[in-house]
């Protein structure tokens, strides 16, 4: 073999790893390069294929950048469904970071109940509600929390519970909360009617026959003279009169335990309030009481029963003026959770705070002739529509009274 052929023979294989440690730098490069492309979740990058020796390699790369560009648009598809999926459902989830504070992720129906457009921390809660923020913050998992909240609209009652996860390698704390003031109401509302059903049987029972036979002996009194005929009628016509009066009270307490299923229908709410403050217009004009009807939403639609609803607008009315108010408003308005809220507010007197916990219930009246039951009826109406009517503000400015349809 001449020396010329061992020349080119080690030109050769000199040239051949010169090639492959180039190679094997540039494309120790590259994949540097793609990893942290890949690792900052860039992935607009692409190698070209089209010459040079390292095209089969490149051609490996963009596969593999297509391969992780594809996992993550499919991890992202099933996090936007997961989350339309929260969305949806009737709880409202926030997910705590580890360190207590952050909240990383609120679905729709917790930034609802809450009232806000967005939370994205504990601090952030705190300044709207501090009894809630604690509860969200002591919630553990197995136990469960009560606390109240209000915001524009109403007052409501949250039961919180919470679990743990581990999310991209982070502990977090899932906190799902529900509005039960309903449920409360509900169970509340349900032991006073079987309580009023037992009383007004009782009673009924029992004062039934004394105005009969009351009735009676008054007659037989008068049918035969005596010394002592006039005051034994005259007693029993009393008797006989008191026991009507409280037959007829007790029945008054019927309608609690014997409301009809509401006959619903489509109508617009401005419709009702207008025909409601033309059936009050003479006492209005009478006390020289100025109402007024305010809409915020346009065009404001309710599928409920017209004259249950209307009966409650005149029980609210005829308290305003009771209390002595001067001018009664009532707004009406869609909210961010597509619910019907109206406002009913007057500047008469005040309810004692004493008396905001007692005035749905049955029974219970401020006023000397009062029966006790408006109001009660009144959220009674409201649970069968589905909705709520609560206190939602009293001061010597104005007391406010806030119906939701839901």
């Amino acid at each position: 073999m001449t020396p010329w052929i061992l020349i080119t023979a080690g030109i050769a294989i000199l040239s051949s790893a010169v090639s492959a440690i180039l190679f094997t730098a540039r494309a120790r490069k590259k994949v540097t390069y793609m990893l942290d492309a890949l690792e900052d979740n860039e992935t607009n990058f692409r190698f070209r294929e089209d010459k040079g020796m390292g095209r089969r390699f490149n051609r490996t790369l963009n596969r593999l950048r297509k391969i992780f560009e594809r996992e993550k648009e499919e991890i992202r598809q099933q996090e936007q469904y997961y989350g339309q999926m929260l969305d949806h459902v009737q709880t409202g989830i926030a997910v705590i970071g580890n360190d207590g504070e952050h909240v990383e992720y609120c679905n729709a129906k917790a930034l609802a109940l809450l009232g806000v457009s967005s939370l994205s921390s504990i601090r952030q809660l705190k300044r709207i509600n501090p009894p809630l923020a604690d509860a969200f913050s002591k919630v553990t998992e197995g136990h469960k929390e009560k606390a109240g909240y209000s915001n524009e609209s109403s007052t409501m009652t949250f039961s919180i519970t919470a679990s743990s996860a581990e999310i991209r390698g982070k502990n977090v704390k899932i906190v799902a909360f529900n509005d039960i003031s309903s449920d409360m109401e509900e169970n509340e509302s349900a032991s006073w009617t079987r309580l009023i059903r037992v009383l007004t049987h009782e009673i009924m029972n029992t004062v039934t026959p004394i105005a009969s036979l009351s009735e009676a002996l008054a007659k037989y009194a008068g049918d035969n003279t005596g010394q002592n005929t006039p005051d034994m009628r005259t007693g029993l016509e009393t008797i006989a009169a008191s026991s009507r009066d409280l037959i007829k009270f007790v029945s008054s307490y019927r309608d609690l335990t014997h409301l009809p299923f509401p006959e619903k229908s489509a109508f617009y709410l401005k419709d009702l309030i207008e025909k409601v403050m033309r059936l009050m217009d003479e006492k209005f004009s009478s006390g020289n009481i100025v109402c007024t009807y305010t809409e915020k939403s346009e065009d404001i639609l309710l599928y409920a029963d017209r004259e249950q609803i209307s009966r409650i607008f005149i029980n609210l009315l005829r308290n305003a003026i009771q209390a002595g108010a001067s001018h009664i408003s009532i707004t009406a308005e869609i909210n961010t959770a597509e619910s019907v809220v109206v406002n009913v507010s007057n500047n008469g007197m005040p309810v004692s705070k004493e008396s905001r916990e007692e005035i749905f219930i049955p029974f219970f009246t401020t006023k000397p002739s009062g029966t006790g039951i408006g109001l009660s009826i009144s959220r009674q109406i409201m649970r069968m529509h589905n909705g709520s009517i609560r206190l939602t503000g009293s001061n010597e400015k104005e007391t406010t009274f806030t119906l939701t349809f839901r």
